[in-house]
């Protein structure tokens, strides 16, 4: 007989699962993209690999957390884990970037409902006492996971095929989607509330009408373009008519009251500018390594490890100071390693050796573990059983949208400084591979950088390492900014008695 502990396990096994396989899909693609784009093209769309994903579950956190709290967490729990499943499976089928982004955006609305309701999960389940432990578990596999991805993806990248790196989320998927539906039942009274969709259809159409503007402005069509100026327009009278919305709304999908809360509208502030500065770590260290120092998806998977077993480190080290000292005191720990970081990322040229890079990587994954434990239970923090779905969802949409609109604006402002480089440099030349001018990925891959003559190579290494570098500088100003917010988090902190029990707490429900 299966005792009540063992279930418990069990379930935490399950969420863990869960958690690795999304976490571990993005460093996984990340990884690959150079392979990626070397095979499909479209250098100049690749950041939609990401962004569709991000904006798909941004849009998707809000209402699963909101229908979590009313209707109980299992449930939509699975319904991620399945639509993450299927959405993995078409990525493996897909033939163009087109195809990928739109693929990797059905993985997202089920990677909107495995992360938040994940972390409501684990504060319904454990007591206070545990939940410091069990967030910076989940910190931790988020960052083994970064560290494995990264492995397994340059590993199947070179010797299986990049389609792969999608499929192996089926039987990590699968066995998590067993462990919740068999194990975990839930207690919670179910509460009829009504959704708000006009919210969330406002939200997201305009996160989406800016992302379009800023990735098609000053490259498909001009700034001072009818489609630009069109963009712009309906994210600005869609964003005042979803706060309108917000103010009149029963239950808002995003709760104005909440943010009354300092610690919770601090700590929202917070994700989305770490959000914002940490995503370009991801997606473009990898293309820095296997461009600039050459080699093969491989390499780049090995030299990214540091920085998440930095943030492994971090993420567990966070979650074990909740009950000792205030969230304030421990971001302020992870800030002073992060902002340094992000800045010595932003002096990477082909002449900075790689060890050097590495220790930059530690010391900035190191910074960033703490987040992912701590401000996971900063904005829970204080609220009862029905209001932590939206609670969690909340903070996971904020860091969401802040790698949205990270990885768009830098992902503007890389291009933008490459290809210039690029035209001024080398148009009209003429000796040069065809395309190259027009098609900078040709240097991603092994094959075709053996075929450019060394002192053109050069040059381009060197303008792809500038983009980069000066990309990292321009995130030093969401990173010194969340430094700020970290200041106005206050004093709270998890707290418990002598005993290892929390405090009586009159506005807490259920357990």
């Amino acid at each position: 007989m299966i005792t009540k502990e063992s279930k418990v396990n069990f379930v935490l096994a399950g969420l863990l699962l869960g958690l690795l396989m999304a976490s571990m899909d993005n460093t996984i693609v990340a990884t690959a993209m150079g392979t990626i784009v070397g095979e499909l093209g479209g250098l100049d769309k690749f950041v939609w690999v990401t962004s569709a994903y991000m904006v798909a579950t941004m849009a998707g956190m809000p209402i699963f957390g909101k229908l979590s709290d009313m209707y109980g967490r299992k449930r939509f729990y699975v319904f991620g884990l399945i639509v993450f499943l299927l959405g993995s499976i078409l990525c493996g089928t897909a033939n163009s970037i087109v195809e990928l982004s739109i693929y990797r955006a059905i993985q997202g609305i089920g990677g909107g409902a495995l992360m938040p309701i994940a972390f409501t999960i684990i504060f319904d389940v454990f007591p206070p006492e545990k939940r410091g432990k069990m967030t910076g578990l989940f910190g931790a596999v988020f960052g083994t996971s970064s560290v494995f991805g990264p492995l397994l993806g340059a590993y199947i990248t070179e010797y299986i095929g990049w389609h792969w790196i999608f499929y192996i989320n089926v039987p990590i998927g699968a066995l998590s989607l067993y462990f919740i539906s068999v194990y975990y039942k839930e207690s919670l009274e179910h509460r009829k509330q009504s959704i708000d969709w006009w919210g969330a259809i406002t939200l997201v159409g305009a996160v989406v009408s800016l992302m379009f503007s800023l990735e098609l402005g000053g490259n498909q069509y001009a700034w001072g373009s009818v489609q630009i100026l069109g963009l712009l327009t309906s994210f600005l009278v869609l964003f005042l008519l979803f706060l309108w919305i917000e103010t009149k709304a029963a239950e808002p999908i995003l709760s104005f009251a909440m943010f009354k809360r300092r610690l919770f509208a601090a700590s929202n502030a917070v994700a989305l500018l770490y959000g914002a500065a940490f995503i370009i770590s991801t997606v473009y260290l990898p293309i820095y390594i296997q461009g600039v120092y050459g080699g093969s998806a491989t390499n780049s998977g090995l030299l990214l490890t540091p920085m998440m077993v930095g943030s492994v480190v971090g993420s567990q080290l966070g979650g074990m100071l909740t009950t000792k000292i205030s969230f304030r005191r421990i971001m302020l720990i992870s800030a002073v390693f992060f902002v340094p970081g992000i800045f010595l990322l932003s002096t990477l040229s082909p002449e900075v050796p790689r060890w050097l890079v590495t220790i930059y990587m530690i010391l900035t994954g190191f910074g960033v573990g703490f987040s992912f434990s701590v401000l996971g239970m900063a904005v829970i923090h204080g609220f009862d059983m029905r209001q932590r779905g939206s609670a969690s969802s909340t903070g996971s949409f904020f860091r969401s949208l802040g790698m949205t609109l990270g990885i768009t604006i830098f992902g503007i402002v890389q291009r933008n400084l490459f290809e210039s480089d690029m035209k001024n440099a080398f148009a009209g030349q003429s000796g040069l591979p065809e395309g190259i001018v027009g098609d900078p990925r040709a240097i991603l891959t092994p094959e075709t950088r053996a075929a450019i003559p060394s002192p053109i190579l050069d040059q381009i290494t060197d303008f792809l390492a500038s983009s980069i570098a000066h990309t990292f500088l321009w995130a030093l100003v969401p990173a010194g900014l969340a430094v700020v917010f970290i200041i106005l988090m206050g004093n709270e902190r998890v707290q418990v008695n002598a005993t290892g029990h929390k405090q009586p707490n009159p506005g807490r429900g259920g357990s």
